[in-house]
């Protein structure tokens, strides 16, 4: 089967489910990485609800939408950060490093653009008021003790990016406590579909589906059915971030998934089922440190009104029609500690 003959579903994006009043109290949005991944869908969202938005960014959009204004800012200057901020009633901030590999490799880099940058967002926004939600990550679980994983459950992340994030966190609920700063926090799990950069995209569902629609096999890191991930289409996790903006209390944060388990062999099944020629995975088991099942209770969330709209099946279907036949490769492996990228490094280079 050809990706353009994969399956369709009904196109309306689950952010447009999100009822007006739950932005009703906000008029002109700020999104911090709005020129990412996530961000640009979160933009569109932003003005299918009928905001102002303004993408601060380093980088700036490739298509900007009507509505929209952009300013290029550095987060980690406090100065241009909150004159990029100044005026906005809500803020959305999504920027920052998003791979945990580039985190092992340049940690101090991670810190300045996970911590120290989500310091001067969060404190301009305390200083004017305004309302933040930040986009964390569930790497601040670490390897669960049980599953699903619930907001209260401990915090023992293994890579800088989980603690660097599990920082940001800490700051926003510091100034919720002692500057009442009005913020909440977001704790996706893994984000796919449309518009990743495969340079930079460390999620399974795109890499193992590009691998697969250049008819190769699919490497896959550790044991492919211990671990399992909540993979959660980008649309419902911007429609996820709309309902934390409207209707989370301060100092809160929320787990956004699918609320489903999938191993790496059961998400290759599908792939197959979607595309119609079966996958074949590749499986590294030496590198065993993320092989858990690291999946969201998402009950918070849902009592907030959010529903988790993409099936997986559903969201491959159209992420393979979007991708066509033969797309770029992913360029990004995972890793767990410094020596071992190294010694991948060194494999790939001569060829191993």
């Amino acid at each position: 089967m050809r990706p353009s003959d994969a399956p369709r579903t009904a196109t309306t994006p689950a952010w447009a489910h999100v009822p007006e009043d739950v932005l009703a109290p906000f008029t002109t949005a700020a999104v911090t990485g709005g020129s990412g991944f996530v961000g640009r869908h979160l933009v569109t969202a932003l003005t299918d609800h009928g905001k102002t938005v303004r993408v601060v960014d380093l980088v700036a959009p490739r298509e900007p939408l009507p509505g929209t204004e952009f300013r290029q800012a550095d987060l980690r200057d406090p100065a241009a950060t909150a004159e990029a901020l100044h005026g906005a009633d809500v803020v959305f901030h999504l920027a920052g490093n998003p791979s945990g590999t580039r985190s092992l490799l340049d940690p101090r880099f991670d810190f300045r653009m996970n911590v120290e940058a989500t310091f001067n967002v969060a404190e301009a926004c305390a200083h004017s008021g305004t309302r933040l939600v930040h986009q964390s990550a569930a790497s601040v679980y670490g390897p669960p003790t049980y599953s699903p994983t619930d907001e209260a459950h401990a915090k023992d992340p293994i890579l800088p990016y989980g603690a660097h994030k599990l920082c940001g966190e800490a700051i926003i609920r510091g100034l919720v406590k002692t500057w009442h700063l009005p913020a909440s926090i977001a704790r996706p799990f893994v984000i796919y579909g449309p518009g990743e950069d495969p340079r930079r995209a460390e999620g399974e569902v795109s890499q193992f589906l590009r691998w697969h629609l250049n008819g190769k096999p699919i490497p896959a890191v550790g044991d492919i059915d211990r671990k399992s991930r909540d993979f959660v289409h980008v649309h419902d996790m911007v429609s996820g971030l709309l309902y934390v903006a409207g209707r989370a209390d301060p100092g809160e944060a929320v787990n956004v998934g699918s609320g489903t388990d999938t191993s790496l062999r059961r998400l290759a099944e599908v792939i197959g089922e979607v595309t119609g020629t079966p996958a074949e995975l590749v499986a590294d088991a030496t590198v065993l440190e993320d092989s858990y099942a690291l999946v969201g209770d998402i009950t918070r969330a849902r009592a907030l009104g959010y529903t988790p709209r993409v099936t997986l099946h559903d969201g491959i279907a159209a992420l393979a029609r979007e991708l066509g036949e033969c797309p770029e490769l992913p360029s990004i492996t995972s890793s767990f500690t410094k020596d071992e990228k190294a010694l991948g490094d060194r494999r790939e280079r001569d060829g191993a």
